[in-house]
């Protein structure tokens, strides 16, 4: 499931990200790779902020969707 459906304060394991490798680098370089935990913040008209490797981070909604986990 994307991550936009995950819920509040619950600490996800990323199982795939999908786009084109561009996008794939830029979530990388922020902390998003396969097999790392991400845990949603807040989510504000469904843009979300979360937190990855000890670091916030907000990321649009049309890039969390691309985030599976």
């Amino acid at each position: 499931m994307p991550l936009t459906l995950a819920a509040v304060g619950e600490e996800n394991i990323i199982k795939r990200i999908w786009g084109k490798q561009e996008v794939k680098a830029h979530l990388e370089n922020l902390g998003f790779v396969v097999g790392g935990a991400v845990t949603i913040i807040n989510t504000i008209g469904g843009n979300v902020i979360v937190n990855v490797k000890e670091s916030r981070i907000a990321i649009s909604k049309e890039m969390a969707q691309r985030i599976m986990i």
